[in-house]
Order: structure tokens, then sequence, then C-alpha cells
């Protein structure tokens, strides 16, 4: 089933208007950043003797190819034409992204600032706000929602994430790295009594904890869908500000392989998390590990007086718990390792074997945890990258090579954001933008294309 754009349009407000006016510019690009003019080697990249506009295929409509969509429509030049096809067989968000836990920060599991941590954690923090000025847009306009689907509720709950401190042994290493963060995520070191006023009931065993008071809790099939609705939303005001032509379809398609699109397009941005093991042109040639995990909703019952207070961040430790509301939360994550399942959908009795697992390691942190009731569970297959001297970072880069030669269209990929897509997204959808646009892999930075170099596990 092929969904075309709608052609209903968004009641515009003057002061986005202006916003966007100030995002619209035309770009050009070169490593480390944009610059605001386009180059005639830019202009002549995609240039075919028809005469035709920039043809791209994004394979994936989850967190890594709506970022690549948002930011080919954004910087594309103003002179250029450019068509885009999305191609996802569950649609937006119906992958593994719709199912993740939406915990957003840019640390790891010892507080330390990420590689790179500053520039995910911006970028991510700038598609959220697109997310949610498209979202205030539609809820203003009493239009049809054009995404397939109305956005309902929230989409970033801020009230912060708590760690509280379990290892004594990693203890002085956590302390040590949150001296170390960013000014726009800062890491508070607290006490037992200031952890309590935050979340009552909270255990802190070693009477030290770790609050991020700027991290969110997203709600990812509400950002989502919402995206998607800000590309549309870019396609026409790109429209309405004199730009070349600009199209974008969704198609709920599955790509068999990817010789289907062979002749079709100039760019075919390959996104499809660990799912793309299932092209047989990539398929056992790249060093990802699929891992499948379980996210268990919860619920509290009706007969419960306790509320989780509205002003209480969720919890990180080695199981966590996103907050959805005073009576609402979901805990993650179980990892199953080598796994092929990737239906999102979890029967009763591997529900109860994921809370089993999850919950002693939740009691340990909020005891309290047992008064909620289990009201359902998903799951997601997440492509796990390998290990680097610098993390565990994602796969980007032209896979021409691997594709095979003779191709009349480059091939890009954007693979391995394993558990951390959500803060990975806006940087890597960036940059693998500027690479599409420029025919160039080296606006990439080296480390993370450096997996070629790694075996296939």
């Amino acid at each position: 089933m092929i969904r075309a754009p709608s052609t209903l349009t968004i009641n515009h407000i003057p002061s986005y208007n202006q916003w966007l006016l100030r995002q619209l510019e035309p770009c050009s690009l070169k490593h480390g950043g944009l610059s605001r003019r386009p180059s005639s080697s830019l202009r002549a990249c995609f240039a075919s003797s028809s005469g035709g506009p920039l043809r791209c295929a994004v394979l994936g409509a989850g967190f890594a190819g709506l970022s690549v969509v948002w930011h080919l429509l954004q910087h594309c030049p103003r002179e250029l034409n450019v068509d885009i096809d999305i191609f996802d067989e569950v649609g937006i968000g119906g992958g593994a992204s719709g199912v993740s836990g939406g915990l957003l920060h840019p640390y790891s599991p010892k507080v330390k600032l990420l590689w790179r941590g500053a520039q995910y954690w911006r970028e991510c923090l700038n598609l959220l706000n697109i997310a949610e000025e498209a979202a205030r847009l539609q809820n203003a306009s009493n239009t049809d929602p054009r995404c397939g689907q109305s956005i309902n509720g929230p989409i970033v709950r801020r009230r912060g994430i708590l760690r509280p401190a379990v290892n004594k042994k990693d203890l002085d290493v956590m302390h040590e790295n949150a001296q170390n963060c960013l000014p726009s995520c800062r890491i508070e070191t607290i006490n037992k009594d200031a952890a309590q006023n935050l979340v009552p009931n909270i255990h802190t065993p070693l009477n030290s904890a770790f609050f991020m008071p700027e991290a969110l809790n997203i709600n990812p099939p509400h950002y989502l869908q919402a995206l998607f609705l800000a590309c549309q939303n870019l396609v026409e005001d790109k429209s309405a500000l004199d730009y070349c032509g600009r199209s974008l379809c969704l198609h709920n398609k599955f790509i068999a392989s990817l010789l289907d699109l062979e002749g079709e397009y100039d760019a075919v941005v390959i996104c499809l998390g660990a799912r793309i093991d299932m092209l047989p042109e990539l398929s056992g040639k790249l060093p990802l590990r699929a891992c499948r995990g379980i996210i268990a909703h919860l619920q509290l019952p009706d007969d419960t007086g306790e509320d989780y207070p509205d002003y209480s961040p969720s919890i990180l430790s080695d199981a966590w718990l996103a907050v959805e509301g005073p009576r609402s939360l979901h805990l993650g994550a179980t990892w199953e390792w080598k796994s092929r399942n990737h239906s999102p959908h979890v029967f009763p009795e591997e529900a109860w074997r994921a809370i089993e697992e999850l919950l002693p390691k939740a009691s340990a942190v909020y005891p309290h945890i047992g008064n909620w009731t289990l009201t359902g569970a998903r799951a997601g297959l997440r492509g796990m990258p390998p290990l680097t001297p610098q993390g565990s970072l994602p796969l980007l880069g032209c896979v021409d090579d691997l594709v095979g030669a003779q191709r009349s269209c480059k091939y890009w990929l954007v693979g391995g954001l394993g558990s951390r897509g959500l803060l990975y997204h806006g940087w890597v959808g960036k940059l693998t933008a500027q690479a599409v646009l420029s025919c160039n892999e080296d606006v990439i930075p080296s480390e993370l294309t450096m997996w070629r170099k790694i075996k296939k596990s």
C-alpha cells in the first residue's frame, strides 16, 4: 500500500514562519558544519542527463530514517529538486524505534559523557523541538492529521532522570565522571534525603545518587509521528518559499532486495536497524549483533492510592523505569542476544519471564514497584554495534563496495544505533544527509566509518 502525501495544509502561525525562514536557508556542506552558500560542485553532484530531480529512497521509518529525511529536505539547495520515498512495511515507528524506552541523556551507565555526546545531545534536542512545534501546529489547526494518526498526548516528559548508585566499586568513578557533564544536561550528585525528596520510597543503598534534571523521557510513537509531520510541513513550506520542487511519499512496502530499487534512485539510504540482515546484498557483511529487548507496561491498580508523583523523575538502574504518568510506566529491558524474532508482539508467558528478570532489578532501587500490575509488553530487535576504543558507535558510510559494482546509484548505511538510537539519530541523520548531498563520505567522522576494519561477529 502506498500512501501519497496529503494535500491538507496546516494553518500557519506567523511566528512559526519567521522561525522556519531561518531554518530553511539553502546550505552547502563541508566537513565540520554547514555553509550558507550552495557550491557549484554540490549543484552538479546529482545532475543527470534528463535534468530531473534528486531521487532518494530511505529504507526505514524509525529514528534514523526520519532524521535522514528531515536533513535531506532541510539542507538540499534551493535550486535542486528532490523527491524522497520512505519504505517501511510497518509504517512510522513500527519497528524497534517505536518500542524503545525513551530515556534520553548523553551519558554511559557510569555517567560518563559519551564520545561526541555534546553533538548527539544538541542535534537530538533540535529534532525534538521541531517535532513538538509540528504537533503544536496540528493541534492549533483543526485539520485532519496527515501523518496517518492523531498525535494525542505529550511527546516529552520533562522531569529528569535519577540514577541511584548501587555498585560500590564504580562509585568513585561515577563521582569523577559526573564532574565532566554538559552544562545543558547537568549531573547533580545527591544524598539519600535529596533522592527521597525527588522520588518518595526510592532506595539508595550507597547513600548516593546522580540526578540529571535536564534529561528527558520521550514518547517514541508520538515523537516519530510528529517528526514525520514536520517533514511533510517542510515540503509544503519550502515550496511556499519558492524553492524548487520537493516531494515526500511513505510506502508501506517491504523491500526484499536493493535490486528492486535499481535504476529508480540516485541515492538509497539504508536505516533498517536489525532488519538490515534481511537484505541479501548486506546479509552477513556487517559487524552487527541482533538483540531482542522486551519492555513491560505497568500500571497501578485502581484500589492503590499511592500515585507516582507528577514531579518525580524516571529512574535509571540495572533496570529502568520510564514514567508515563502518575499510574503508568514502562519497565525495561531484557537482552536476548542472537534473536531472529522481529515481531513486536510478546506472548503472555514471555512477558512474565521478562517481569521475573526485571522486577528484582527494579525493586533494588524502587521497592514499591511490587505494587504495580503488568498490563502488557512489547519487544524490539536492535542491531547492536561492535565495541571500539570510543565506545559502541553507529555504522555510517557508503556501502557501494558491499552492494556490488556497476550500480546506477549510491548506497548509504545508517546502522548499529543499538539501544541509543534516540540519542544518536539526530546527528547521524545530519551527517548522512551531508554525505549524500555532497557525494562525499569524508564529511563523516572517521570513527563512524572504521567499522569496515572490524570483522563480522
